[in-house]
């Protein structure tokens, strides 16, 4: 990471993640009695994404989550990564 400009499609993530974590939380209705209510939605990042953010590859994303330097969970091949996490790897603190 050289400290420079991020991309154009970097900043748009970042402020569609901004965005969303300011929105307050929609109630979704029940659909009858016994229904368990609705879990709350959380953004996670694909290993992709948050290598865009870090400015590294992929595989290093990869190796952040698989060693437990971010919180992430597996969804099959994928990793997704909580991206509160992400940031605090990046500011240099440890995972929430």
């Amino acid at each position: 990471m050289d400290g420079g400009e991020v991309s154009p499609a970097v900043r748009r993530l970042l402020y569609a993640l901004h965005d969303a974590a300011q929105r307050p939380a929609v109630a979704v209705p029940s659909s009858g009695a016994g229904t368990a209510p609705a879990a709350p939605v959380t953004v996670e990042l694909t290993a992709d994404q948050a290598a865009l953010l870090l400015g590294c590859s992929t595989e290093y994303a990869r190796r952040l989550a698989r060693t437990g330097r971010v919180l992430a969970r597996r969804a099959g091949p994928a990793w997704l990564i909580d991206p509160t996490s992400l940031d605090a790897y990046r500011k240099g603190h440890p995972p929430p």
